[in-house]
């Protein structure tokens, strides 16, 4: 059955809505009110560069040049030097769910109607999209400000074309129907006729910091699923060691209301609600790594509220410069990263929390010191120890990622470099933030599997030890997911494929989809 078709309007666009067209090619329109405020736009620009006075980026240079006249007649050539110029960006490119999720999020801050642009440039990127051609984005080369100018270009350069027709040297890279091709030829095989630009059209398509939007969108829905998942193993840790639920009592997180902590504490009371193997050592309390998971998990959960909030005000915003306001071109800065920065700066740090905590069960389970009397590195019997090495290289990968994690957590969206000979003398640097932001999050979401696969181990040992043993209500289903993509092997053996698998049910969110809701 085909997903419903989204409709943008500049203003309505949900998280949801981006992952849907940019992983599941879910088809996108323009709605009509969007398109009449985008066609009155583009008449008062024109009306606009008509007049004598100087407007930013239509007969005007750019950046540096913002002093210097152009004349109208060399508007169009004016936006293509700005496309051709700016498209300088290096390195591996962009998944394609992140260009796919970048090219909906410009069509929809040009749906404002506050950009001057035509319909007909919207329309071209949304068939785009429909039709699968994606663009091929050089990762590396934007500061965030003004906007992510590098890799906007280079998703223009295959939109759009000279004032005459380009060759295929001056239109990009595009994936189509399988194979790499030139941006012309993509478009050509896809009967999409490229965009002859018009006045402020190049500026209009490179300026925000769109990619970085992208990015934060896409990592928002990819951590929330990889936090429900967490939790299952965080709760799958603590029954495997015996973990004493006082910890969890209501009362306690009532004391302290942050609302994250307690949400936290309730969904693991539910998960391991029924267990006989939780409170059964006669013991006070446990170490952090149990006793303080909701404390620990609860801000990293409102940590991503603040951040998808963001995140959804930006990919529903204007940010080109200037903008149409009535019938003034206002210059202003709506272009900057800074927000979409500091979001991702804020939530990658977060997610080392959750990363960490996580490893440090991971340790506890498999080592004989601290697993209530687990088997060391969770061998199938202790007298094969030492032969057999067990899960012991499962935490090696796991503490290897989550030193990754830490030094890519490190603040970017506090460094800033001048560009444009001063003129842009404060970037933001959230592309940076967004890169690192997606990769520690695919960091975690391994990490999370590694300590799914090691307390499901662990609560196969328990079983054999003590068959009586009954697993919680919600812990039962996660394991037997597993269960059911990764069976049981108990002597040594090769293990990375087993991550990859349940890591690709934690992306998906399969592995805790319906389980250890709150009655």
């Amino acid at each position: 059955m085909h997903e419903r078709e989204i409709i943008i309007d500049g203003r309505s666009l949900s998280l949801d809505d981006v992952e849907a067209v940019a992983r599941r090619s879910v088809r996108v329109a323009m709605g009509d009110a969007a398109r009449r405020r985008v066609e009155e736009s583009a008449e008062r620009l024109r009306r606009l560069a008509e007049g004598p006075t100087p407007i930013y980026g239509v007969n005007t240079g750019y950046g540096i040049f913002s002093d210097r006249r152009i004349d109208a007649e060399q508007a169009a050539s004016l936006s293509r030097n700005l496309v051709l110029s700016h498209a300088v960006c290096v390195g591996e490119p962009f998944s394609l769910d992140v260009t796919r999720a970048s090219m909906l999020i410009r069509a929809n801050a040009l749906a404002h109607g506050l950009s001057g642009v035509r319909p007909h440039l919207i329309d071209t990127l949304l068939q785009m999209l429909n039709q699968g051609v994606v663009p091929i984005i050089p990762s590396q080369g934007s500061l965030g400000s003004s906007g992510d100018l590098g890799p906007l270009a280079h998703l223009a350069l295959v939109l759009t074309r000279g004032p005459s027709e380009s060759s295929d040297l001056d239109s990009g890279q595009a994936w189509y129907e399988g194979e790499v091709v030139s941006g012309e030829r993509a478009m050509r095989r896809a009967g999409i006729p490229r965009v002859a630009l018009g006045p402020k059209d190049g500026l209009a398509l490179t300026n925000g910091a769109t990619f970085s939007a992208g990015m934060l969108a896409l990592s928002c829905v990819d951590v929330e699923r990889i936090l429900s998942c967490a939790e299952a193993a965080a709760a799958m840790s603590f029954e495997a060691l015996l973990g004493v639920t006082a910890a969890l009592d209501p009362r306690l997180h009532q004391a302290r209301p942050h609302p994250g902590q307690s949400a936290v504490a309730e969904r693991l009371r539910a998960l391991l609600s029924g267990s006989t193997l939780t409170d059964s050592e006669a013991k006070v309390q446990d170490a952090y790594s149990l006793r303080c998971i909701p404390q620990v998990l609860g801000p990293v959960w409102e940590t991503l509220d603040f951040a998808r909030r963001v995140a959804t005000i930006e990919i529903n915003s204007a940010t080109d410069n200037p903008l149409l306001i009535g019938d003034r071109a206002v210059s202003g800065g709506n272009f900057h990263g800074e927000p979409i920065g500091m979001a991702c700066d804020y939530l990658k740090i977060a997610l080392n929390a959750a990363a960490g905590i996580g490893e440090r069960r991971i340790f506890r389970l498999v080592s004989g010191h601290t697993s209530s009397g687990l088997p060391p590195m969770l061998v199938s019997d202790p007298q094969s120890a030492g032969l057999q090495s067990g899960l012991m290289m499962l935490q090696y990968t796991a503490a290897s990622l989550v030193l990754e994690s830490q030094a890519l957590a490190t603040p970017n969206s506090i460094h800033s470099l001048p560009t444009s000979a001063d003129q842009e003398d404060f970037n933001a640097n959230a592309a940076t933030a967004a890169r690192s932001l997606l990769q520690v999050s695919a960091n975690l979401r391994r990490i999370v599997a590694i300590e799914l696969l090691t307390a499901a181990r662990a609560l196969d040992l328990r079983r054999v030890a003590s068959p009586e043993a009954r697993l919680g209500s919600g812990t039962s289903t996660v394991h037997a997911r597993i269960r059911q993509a990764v069976p049981l092997v108990l002597e040594d053996h090769a293990m990375s494929e087993e991550v990859e698998v349940v890591a690709s049910l934690v992306a998906t969110g399969e592995l805790f989809e319906g389980v250890g809701q709150p009655a």
